[in-house]
Protein backbone atom coordinates (compact mmCIF):
# COMPACT_ATOMS: atom_id res chain seq x y z
CA UNK A 1 0.00 0.00 0.00
CA UNK A 2 1.30 3.41 -0.95
CA UNK A 3 2.07 5.79 1.58
CA UNK A 4 0.12 8.93 2.38
CA UNK A 5 1.81 12.17 1.29
CA UNK A 6 1.75 14.67 3.36
CA UNK A 7 2.84 18.63 2.83
CA UNK A 8 2.88 20.58 5.73
CA UNK A 9 2.58 24.49 5.83
CA UNK A 10 3.71 26.67 8.44
CA UNK A 11 6.04 29.81 9.11
CA UNK A 12 7.44 28.44 12.73
CA UNK A 13 10.68 26.37 11.69
CA UNK A 14 9.73 24.39 15.58
CA UNK A 15 6.38 23.36 14.09
CA UNK A 16 7.76 22.13 10.65
CA UNK A 17 9.93 20.21 12.12
CA UNK A 18 7.91 18.70 15.01
CA UNK A 19 5.21 17.86 12.68
CA UNK A 20 7.40 16.14 10.17
CA UNK A 21 8.74 13.96 13.03
CA UNK A 22 5.69 13.30 14.61
CA UNK A 23 3.68 12.22 11.09
CA UNK A 24 7.06 10.56 9.62
CA UNK A 25 6.84 8.24 12.76
CA UNK A 26 3.55 6.52 11.09
CA UNK A 27 5.21 4.03 8.61
CA UNK A 28 1.74 4.50 6.43
CA UNK A 29 2.48 8.30 5.79
CA UNK A 30 5.41 10.42 4.32
CA UNK A 31 6.12 14.01 5.04
CA UNK A 32 7.53 14.87 0.99
CA UNK A 33 8.11 18.62 1.65
CA UNK A 34 7.45 21.68 4.38
CA UNK A 35 7.06 25.69 3.47
CA UNK A 36 7.03 28.66 5.60
CA UNK A 37 4.29 29.89 3.79
CA UNK A 38 1.10 29.27 1.07
CA UNK A 39 3.41 30.50 -1.97
CA UNK A 40 6.48 28.69 -1.19
CA UNK A 41 4.21 25.75 -0.68
CA UNK A 42 2.81 25.55 -4.24
CA UNK A 43 5.59 26.17 -6.28
CA UNK A 44 6.80 23.11 -4.16
CA UNK A 45 3.52 21.08 -4.13
CA UNK A 46 3.44 21.45 -8.26
CA UNK A 47 6.14 18.68 -8.62
CA UNK A 48 4.62 16.14 -6.10
CA UNK A 49 1.19 16.99 -5.34
CA UNK A 50 -0.18 15.71 -1.52
CA UNK A 51 -2.72 13.48 -0.60
CA UNK A 52 -3.20 15.65 2.43
CA UNK A 53 -1.98 19.14 3.53
CA UNK A 54 -1.45 20.17 6.96
CA UNK A 55 -1.99 24.25 6.70
CA UNK A 56 -1.71 26.87 9.50
CA UNK A 57 -3.93 29.96 9.18
CA UNK A 58 -1.37 32.56 10.59
CA UNK A 59 1.44 33.28 7.95
CA UNK A 60 3.28 35.53 5.54
CA UNK A 61 2.63 36.72 2.72
CA UNK A 62 -0.81 34.99 2.08
CA UNK A 63 -2.77 33.92 5.09
CA UNK A 64 -4.17 29.77 5.81
CA UNK A 65 -7.81 30.79 4.83
CA UNK A 66 -7.49 32.55 1.29
CA UNK A 67 -4.23 29.63 0.33
CA UNK A 68 -7.45 27.25 1.37
CA UNK A 69 -10.02 28.63 -0.53
CA UNK A 70 -7.77 29.00 -3.74
CA UNK A 71 -7.12 24.85 -3.32
CA UNK A 72 -10.85 24.21 -2.65
CA UNK A 73 -11.98 26.31 -6.01
CA UNK A 74 -9.02 24.65 -7.94
CA UNK A 75 -7.60 21.32 -7.01
CA UNK A 76 -9.34 19.96 -3.87
CA UNK A 77 -7.33 18.42 -1.47
CA UNK A 78 -8.15 17.21 2.33
CA UNK A 79 -6.85 19.56 4.24
CA UNK A 80 -6.27 19.24 7.94
CA UNK A 81 -5.64 23.38 9.26
CA UNK A 82 -3.52 23.20 12.69
CA UNK A 83 -3.85 27.05 14.16
CA UNK A 84 -3.94 28.73 17.18
CA UNK A 85 -6.69 30.72 16.37
CA UNK A 86 -9.16 27.97 15.96
CA UNK A 87 -10.68 27.46 19.58
CA UNK A 88 -14.15 25.67 19.28
CA UNK A 89 -16.67 27.65 18.13
CA UNK A 90 -14.55 30.32 16.62
CA UNK A 91 -14.76 32.52 13.58
CA UNK A 92 -11.83 31.32 11.93
CA UNK A 93 -12.92 28.34 12.74
CA UNK A 94 -16.05 28.71 11.37
CA UNK A 95 -14.52 29.88 8.08
CA UNK A 96 -11.75 27.30 8.06
CA UNK A 97 -14.80 24.68 7.84
CA UNK A 98 -16.85 26.44 5.50
CA UNK A 99 -14.04 26.85 3.29
CA UNK A 100 -13.37 23.61 2.92
CA UNK A 101 -11.08 22.67 5.89
CA UNK A 102 -11.56 18.74 6.57
CA UNK A 103 -10.47 18.97 10.38
CA UNK A 104 -9.06 21.33 12.99
CA UNK A 105 -6.50 20.70 15.47
CA UNK A 106 -6.30 23.67 17.71
CA UNK A 107 -2.40 24.59 19.19
CA UNK A 108 -1.58 26.45 22.05
CA UNK A 109 0.13 29.80 22.08
CA UNK A 110 2.77 28.16 24.13
CA UNK A 111 4.45 24.70 25.19
CA UNK A 112 3.94 24.21 21.64
CA UNK A 113 6.70 21.70 20.92
CA UNK A 114 5.59 19.62 24.08
CA UNK A 115 1.84 19.84 23.14
CA UNK A 116 2.73 18.71 18.87
CA UNK A 117 4.62 15.53 20.31
CA UNK A 118 1.72 14.51 23.28
CA UNK A 119 -0.91 14.99 20.44
CA UNK A 120 1.20 13.07 18.16
CA UNK A 121 -1.36 9.94 18.32
CA UNK A 122 -4.44 12.99 17.46
CA UNK A 123 -2.40 14.25 14.35
CA UNK A 124 -1.57 10.96 12.89
CA UNK A 125 -5.75 9.91 13.06
CA UNK A 126 -6.62 13.38 11.64
CA UNK A 127 -4.14 12.92 9.02
CA UNK A 128 -5.17 9.74 7.58
CA UNK A 129 -9.08 10.16 8.37
CA UNK A 130 -7.96 13.11 6.20
CA UNK A 131 -6.87 11.10 3.30
CA UNK A 132 -9.83 8.92 3.25
CA UNK A 133 -11.71 11.97 2.54
CA UNK A 134 -13.29 13.08 -0.71
CA UNK A 135 -13.18 17.12 -0.44
CA UNK A 136 -15.55 18.63 -3.32
CA UNK A 137 -14.85 21.63 -5.44
CA UNK A 138 -15.88 24.81 -3.86
CA UNK A 139 -17.77 26.69 -6.20
CA UNK A 140 -17.55 29.80 -4.02
CA UNK A 141 -14.00 29.47 -2.88
CA UNK A 142 -11.34 32.00 -3.82
CA UNK A 143 -11.97 32.65 -7.82
CA UNK A 144 -8.07 34.03 -8.46
CA UNK A 145 -6.20 31.06 -9.93
CA UNK A 146 -3.79 29.10 -7.28
CA UNK A 147 -1.77 27.78 -10.63
CA UNK A 148 -1.03 31.31 -11.87
CA UNK A 149 1.38 33.71 -11.26
CA UNK A 150 1.55 35.70 -9.52
CA UNK A 151 -0.37 33.53 -6.76
CA UNK A 152 -0.20 36.89 -4.23
CA UNK A 153 -3.76 38.99 -3.69
CA UNK A 154 -2.65 41.64 -1.36
CA UNK A 155 -6.01 43.67 -2.17
CA UNK A 156 -8.13 41.27 0.34
CA UNK A 157 -7.22 42.49 4.05
CA UNK A 158 -10.92 41.42 4.74
CA UNK A 159 -9.34 37.70 4.23
CA UNK A 160 -8.81 36.49 7.58
CA UNK A 161 -11.13 38.82 9.83
CA UNK A 162 -8.94 37.61 13.27
CA UNK A 163 -5.59 37.14 14.41
CA UNK A 164 -3.65 36.48 17.34
CA UNK A 165 -1.71 39.86 16.32
CA UNK A 166 -2.94 42.38 18.17
CA UNK A 167 -2.09 46.25 16.73
CA UNK A 168 -2.59 50.00 18.77
CA UNK A 169 -2.61 52.71 16.33
CA UNK A 170 -1.87 56.59 18.31
CA UNK A 171 -2.08 59.53 17.00
CA UNK A 172 -1.22 62.46 19.47
CA UNK A 173 0.09 66.13 18.86
CA UNK A 174 0.64 69.05 21.12
CA UNK A 175 1.26 67.32 24.49
CA UNK A 176 1.47 63.96 22.57
CA UNK A 177 5.68 63.87 23.69
CA UNK A 178 5.09 63.66 27.30
CA UNK A 179 1.89 61.37 27.04
CA UNK A 180 3.61 58.72 25.00
CA UNK A 181 6.51 58.55 27.49
CA UNK A 182 3.65 57.77 30.35
CA UNK A 183 2.12 55.24 28.37
CA UNK A 184 5.15 53.66 26.89
CA UNK A 185 6.85 53.43 30.14
CA UNK A 186 4.60 51.69 31.79
CA UNK A 187 4.21 48.82 29.07
CA UNK A 188 6.14 45.64 29.91
CA UNK A 189 7.63 43.80 27.28
CA UNK A 190 5.13 41.70 26.22
CA UNK A 191 2.69 43.80 24.36
CA UNK A 192 1.56 44.35 21.05
CA UNK A 193 2.95 46.04 18.60
CA UNK A 194 2.29 49.80 18.12
CA UNK A 195 2.45 52.37 15.27
CA UNK A 196 2.49 55.93 16.10
CA UNK A 197 1.99 59.29 14.64
CA UNK A 198 2.93 62.01 16.81
CA UNK A 199 3.08 65.81 14.38
CA UNK A 200 6.12 66.67 15.05
CA UNK A 201 8.96 68.07 12.86
CA UNK A 202 11.83 66.09 10.07
CA UNK A 203 14.67 64.67 11.86
CA UNK A 204 12.87 65.52 15.46
CA UNK A 205 11.40 61.75 15.70
CA UNK A 206 14.70 60.32 15.21
CA UNK A 207 15.69 61.84 18.28
CA UNK A 208 12.63 61.28 20.11
CA UNK A 209 12.34 57.38 19.81
CA UNK A 210 15.76 57.32 20.55
CA UNK A 211 14.79 58.64 23.86
CA UNK A 212 12.38 56.62 24.54
CA UNK A 213 13.64 53.48 23.72
CA UNK A 214 16.33 54.00 26.50
CA UNK A 215 13.41 54.59 28.78
CA UNK A 216 11.30 51.87 27.50
CA UNK A 217 11.24 48.47 28.12
CA UNK A 218 9.77 48.02 24.71
CA UNK A 219 11.39 49.09 21.38
CA UNK A 220 10.86 52.16 20.06
CA UNK A 221 12.08 53.36 17.16
CA UNK A 222 11.44 55.33 14.11
CA UNK A 223 9.80 53.79 11.51
CA UNK A 224 11.06 52.62 8.50
CA UNK A 225 9.44 51.80 4.67
CA UNK A 226 8.49 47.92 5.13
CA UNK A 227 9.25 47.48 9.14
CA UNK A 228 7.60 44.70 10.59
CA UNK A 229 4.59 45.40 13.14
CA UNK A 230 5.56 42.96 15.93
CA UNK A 231 4.83 42.55 19.42
CA UNK A 232 7.09 44.65 22.03
CA UNK A 233 7.63 47.38 19.68
CA UNK A 234 6.31 50.42 18.86
CA UNK A 235 6.68 52.53 15.15
CA UNK A 236 6.97 56.41 15.56
CA UNK A 237 6.31 58.00 12.02
CA UNK A 238 8.94 60.07 10.81
CA UNK A 239 8.65 63.82 10.72
CA UNK A 240 7.63 64.97 7.30
CA UNK A 241 6.43 61.55 6.25
CA UNK A 242 2.74 59.56 6.14
CA UNK A 243 2.72 55.92 7.43
CA UNK A 244 0.03 53.58 6.92
CA UNK A 245 0.00 50.13 7.74
CA UNK A 246 -0.46 47.13 5.41
CA UNK A 247 -0.77 43.62 5.82
CA UNK A 248 0.94 40.88 3.98
CA UNK A 249 -0.83 37.28 5.17
CA UNK A 250 -0.83 37.28 8.77
CA UNK A 251 1.50 39.94 9.17
CA UNK A 252 1.68 43.36 9.36
CA UNK A 253 4.13 46.10 8.27
CA UNK A 254 4.60 50.07 7.85
CA UNK A 255 4.72 51.74 4.69
CA UNK A 256 6.32 55.35 4.87
CA UNK A 257 5.83 57.75 2.05
CA UNK A 258 5.87 61.18 0.78
CA UNK A 259 2.61 63.21 -0.01
CA UNK A 260 0.27 66.18 0.76
CA UNK A 261 -0.25 67.28 4.02
CA UNK A 262 -3.95 65.99 5.15
CA UNK A 263 -5.56 68.13 7.47
CA UNK A 264 -2.75 70.53 7.51
CA UNK A 265 0.35 67.87 9.11
CA UNK A 266 2.42 65.01 7.63
CA UNK A 267 2.49 62.94 9.63
CA UNK A 268 -1.03 62.98 9.59
CA UNK A 269 -3.47 60.95 11.75
CA UNK A 270 -6.36 60.24 9.78
CA UNK A 271 -3.53 58.63 7.13
CA UNK A 272 -2.97 55.76 9.66
CA UNK A 273 -5.89 55.03 11.18
CA UNK A 274 -7.53 54.90 8.24
CA UNK A 275 -5.16 52.60 6.79
CA UNK A 276 -5.72 50.49 10.25
CA UNK A 277 -9.39 50.51 9.66
CA UNK A 278 -8.87 48.85 6.64
CA UNK A 279 -5.90 46.28 7.17
CA UNK A 280 -6.36 45.46 11.14
CA UNK A 281 -10.08 45.86 11.61
CA UNK A 282 -11.41 44.50 14.80
CA UNK A 283 -7.63 42.99 15.20
CA UNK A 284 -6.80 47.04 16.96
CA UNK A 285 -6.98 49.49 19.50
CA UNK A 286 -7.08 53.17 18.50
CA UNK A 287 -5.86 55.81 21.01
CA UNK A 288 -6.72 59.53 20.33
CA UNK A 289 -4.48 61.94 22.70
CA UNK A 290 -3.89 65.14 23.63
CA UNK A 291 -3.62 67.48 20.75
CA UNK A 292 -5.33 70.60 18.85
CA UNK A 293 -7.04 70.65 15.97
CA UNK A 294 -9.41 67.41 14.59
CA UNK A 295 -7.02 65.49 13.18
CA UNK A 296 -7.64 61.75 13.25
CA UNK A 297 -11.25 62.09 14.12
CA UNK A 298 -12.41 60.55 10.77
CA UNK A 299 -9.95 58.05 10.44
CA UNK A 300 -10.81 56.61 14.47
CA UNK A 301 -14.32 56.42 12.88
CA UNK A 302 -13.48 54.29 10.23
CA UNK A 303 -11.55 52.03 12.99
CA UNK A 304 -14.63 51.81 15.07
CA UNK A 305 -16.96 50.92 11.97
CA UNK A 306 -14.49 48.17 11.07
CA UNK A 307 -14.89 46.83 14.37
CA UNK A 308 -11.53 48.31 16.30
CA UNK A 309 -11.76 49.40 19.81
CA UNK A 310 -11.23 52.95 20.13
CA UNK A 311 -10.26 55.26 23.46
CA UNK A 312 -9.37 58.55 23.45
CA UNK A 313 -7.56 60.60 26.09
CA UNK A 314 -10.37 62.37 28.79
CA UNK A 315 -10.64 66.03 29.10
CA UNK A 316 -8.88 66.28 32.55
CA UNK A 317 -5.31 64.63 31.78
CA UNK A 318 -5.32 66.39 28.48
CA UNK A 319 -3.26 69.31 27.71
CA UNK A 320 -5.20 69.83 24.99
CA UNK A 321 -8.54 68.60 24.84
CA UNK A 322 -8.94 69.04 20.96
CA UNK A 323 -8.59 66.11 19.24
CA UNK A 324 -10.39 64.07 21.37
CA UNK A 325 -13.00 66.47 21.80
CA UNK A 326 -13.89 65.74 18.34
CA UNK A 327 -13.33 62.21 17.68
CA UNK A 328 -15.83 61.54 21.06
CA UNK A 329 -18.27 64.19 18.90
CA UNK A 330 -17.98 62.69 15.84
CA UNK A 331 -19.20 59.13 17.89
CA UNK A 332 -15.42 57.32 17.73
CA UNK A 333 -15.00 57.20 20.70
CA UNK A 334 -15.79 54.32 22.66
CA UNK A 335 -14.58 55.26 25.99
CA UNK A 336 -12.53 57.99 27.47
CA UNK A 337 -9.61 56.73 29.99
CA UNK A 338 -7.26 59.41 32.00
CA UNK A 339 -3.73 58.72 30.48
CA UNK A 340 -2.58 56.59 33.47
CA UNK A 341 -5.03 53.97 32.51
CA UNK A 342 -4.34 53.99 28.92
CA UNK A 343 -1.17 51.53 29.21
CA UNK A 344 -3.42 48.74 31.07
CA UNK A 345 -5.83 49.62 28.42
CA UNK A 346 -3.32 48.27 25.64
CA UNK A 347 -2.24 45.38 27.82
CA UNK A 348 -5.79 44.47 28.26
CA UNK A 349 -6.75 44.51 24.84
CA UNK A 350 -3.47 42.39 24.16
CA UNK A 351 -5.25 39.56 25.70
CA UNK A 352 -8.45 39.53 24.36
Amino acid sequence: MSKIKVFVVDDSAVVRQVMTEVLSSDSSIEVIGSATDPIFAMQRMKENWPDVITLDIEMPRMDGITFLKMIMGERPTPVVICSTLTEKGAETTLQALASGAVSIVTKPKSSLRDFLKDSAAELIGEVKAAAASRPRLHLQSQKVSAFQEPVIKQSQPSALSHTTQRVVAIGASTGGTQALEEILRALPRVSPGIVIVQHMPERITTAFAKRLNGLCEIEVREAANGDRVVAGTALIAPGGKHMTLKRSGAQYHVDVMDGPLVNRHKPSVDVLFRSVAKYAGSNALGIILTGMGDDGSAGLLEMLEAGAHTVGQDEESSIVYGMPKEAFKRGAVQKQLPLSLMAAEIQRQHWL
